[in-house]
């Protein structure tokens, strides 16, 4: 019985699928195709868990199944993150007047990252007191303290590693190891070992022109390639979304979020601030941040339902490039180092948030001006050194409530409601990448604010 059961909703799926196939046929826009397939994956999700419930073995079966969708997006996503990073950052690097651009824009990328984080933590204090959040009101059952043992283990991995040390983690030794993506910081790895090729051609352009010039038709080849590849893997965003969250809600668990409802309250009103501030920062550098909000709208989804920043890079470079008009340098740039440096969601709001928690617990005053400006600077400096152990939320808050001297295994206790919260800290996480390629694209004067105004201009390569 269960078989036909798992055979039913595998057609139902398939069903949606063949519907989000007709309406890209129809030539209907990829904005609406990517909400069909989050709304149809949120039914599904709904239909699984009140039918079935959450942790029967239709559900488990149906989900390992309808992964085939999402979680192989996420896949093929990964897939062409590397290849797209590599060609793109040496085609602009070429593309370059001068060498010193370089030095600009990554500064200004990181510098918008690493602030809008420290800025992130501020907005999460404020949250976590507006909603007086405490540790001690929340009861730890079995998987909580589980969880909790587990992230001090864990932080024994992290504390052997000083900050000088995970900054050197960045320099490539092996390019070809991290062309696999061996390590937690082999996309950046990828990124200034592009950049140096790129330099590289700068050089022998000057000295050897000939040489040059066939590299660069070379390059320019494979680019040609890997966006078409590209464009092929983006069309099938709406059905990895339509997986990808019929998955997530059919495994959500409904009486933990109830239970932990102020904390997620807290947390998407904190992440929800957030948002407003990089529209304001948007409005402030001379453009319409409605606009913006309107072409970021199908990636954000898309980081939301996956909860991957790195899966997300090339539909954010892509939407970058494409709807917004950044240069492709600076695009490829801001979505590379935002998936691992400068995290708003993961590395800002997320650890402040349980420092302001936990601190009671341990008799400090989480109101004293000096830990929060403690608390603030710890949050900046780890945003950028935390992607030398992996990047991510577990991390950033292990590196953080160590340095405050607060027990980390009291972060545990989030372990019910993390699927959900993570879910709009990876969609933050992308939009600060996103708005910081906008911003530096417009202060290197770069931008093509006619096609960031042009209404029409969402992701017309992949509409089709």
């Amino acid at each position: 019985m269960e078989t036909f059961l798992v055979i039913v909703n595998i057609a139902l799926i398939l069903g949606f699928i063949f519907f989000l196939i007709r309406m890209q046929q129809k030539h209907i826009s990829f904005s609406k195709r990517v909400f069909a397939g989050l709304g149809l994956g949120v039914l599904l999700g709904v239909y699984l868990q009140v039918v079935f419930g959450t942790d029967s073995n239709v559900t488990a079966h149906t989900s390992e199944w309808y992964n085939i969708a999402g979680r192989g997006y996420v896949r093929l996503l990964m897939m062409i993150v590397i290849p797209l990073i590599m060609v793109s950052i040496i085609q602009s690097i070429i593309n370059l007047e001068k060498t010193s651009q370089l030095g600009k824009i990554s500064l200004w990328i990181i510098g918008v990252l690493v602030g809008t984080t420290a800025i992130a933590a501020l907005v999460g204090i404020g949250s976590s007191f507006l909603f007086d959040l405490n540790a001690s009101e929340i009861e730890a059952g079995q998987a909580e303290e589980n969880r909790g043992l587990y992230l001090e283990e864990t932080l024994t991995d992290v504390e052997d590693m000083s900050t000088p040390q995970k900054i050197l983690e960045f320099i490539p030794a092996n390019p070809f190891l991290d062309m696999t993506g061996d390590r937690a910081t082999s996309t950046i790895a990828v990124v200034i070992f592009s950049a140096i090729i790129g330099i590289a051609v700068l050089g022998v352009r000057r000295k050897q022109p000939e040489h040059a010039e066939m590299f660069v038709k070379i390059t320019n080849s494979l680019y040609a390639v890997v966006m078409r590849i590209v464009t092929l893997v983006l069309r099938l965003t709406p059905i990895g979304i339509l997986g990808l969250m019929a998955t997530t809600v059919a495994k959500t668990d409904i009486a933990g979020i109830l239970e932990l409802g102020k904390f997620v309250l807290a947390s998407y009103v904190a992440l929800g601030v957030m948002f407003v501030i990089h529209l304001v920062l948007i409005s402030l550098f001379g453009l319409n941040p409605f606009t913006y909000l309107r072409k970021v709208l199908p990636v954000l989804t898309f980081a939301f339902t996956s909860r991957s920043s790195a899966g997300t890079i090339p539909l954010n470079i892509s939407a970058q490039k494409n709807s917004l008009g950044v240069d492709e340098g600076v695009a490829n740039m801001s979505a590379s180092f935002g998936a691992t440096i400068g995290q708003n969601g993961c590395a800002g709001i997320y650890p402040a948030m349980l420092a302001v928690m936990i601190a009671p617990s341990v008799g400090i005053d989480p109101l004293s001006p000096g830990f929060l400006i403690q608390l603030v600077l710890i949050v900046a400096i780890s945003s950028f050194g935390v992607a030398g152990v992996g990047g991510g939320a577990t991390f950033a808050a292990l590196i953080v409530l160590s340095s405050m001297n607060l027990p980390v295994a009291l972060a545990g206790l989030l372990i019910t409601i993390e699927p959900l919260i993570d879910m709009g800290r990876t969609a933050l996480n992308v939009n600060g990448a996103m708005t910081s390629g906008t911003l530096t694209s417009r202060v290197m004067k770069t931008l093509n604010v006619d096609r960031f105004n042009d209404k029409k201009a969402v992701e017309k390569d992949i509409a089709v």
